[in-house]
């Protein structure tokens, strides 16, 4: 009983150190192609002019490994949780969700970014429990499917 419950949350805590690596990647990302100028205070005032400058490839780089690294994320909490149950994954991209909104709603990105991040979280969230089971086969193929009853 123990055990699984460690497992369990370590599963959620391994997603979501995977996924922090994926937003640390995506921040020294857009730091290389879209730096702040150099002795630019980096009060939040600053920090939302910046954010509303980013050119639209930077940010769609970003969008990108912001998705991947939910997926991946997902994938990983769900395949190392106990019984692969899908509650680790969706716990994870719940999570996941939940920040990037935060973080939506306090920078001005462009209109387009939070829409895509908003449907390619839930969606990579799907995709990765779904594969992190072993379900991604033909249906009626029970050969992949646990067999829990």
């Amino acid at each position: 009983m123990i055990s699984s419950i460690l497992r369990s949350v370590g599963s959620v805590v391994a997603g979501l150190v995977l996924a922090f690596a994926f937003v640390v990647a995506m921040e020294i990302f857009s730091e290389i192609y879209h730096p702040f100028p150099p002795g630019v205070d980096t009060s939040h005032l600053e920090v939302c002019k910046h954010v509303a400058r980013y050119p639209t490839w930077v940010l769609a780089v970003a969008a990108a490994g912001w998705a991947t690294g939910a997926f991946l994320a997902v994938w990983l909490a769900t395949r190392l949780g106990t019984g692969r149950h899908p509650a680790h994954g969706i716990v994870v991209g719940a999570i996941l969700l939940a920040l990037a909104g935060m973080n939506m709603a306090m920078l001005p990105y462009a209109l387009w970014f939070p829409v895509v991040i908003l449907v390619s979280f839930p969606l990579g969230t799907f995709l990765g429990v779904r594969t992190a089971r072993g379900l991604a086969g033909k249906p009626g193929d029970v050969s992949r499917r646990d067999n829990t009853p």
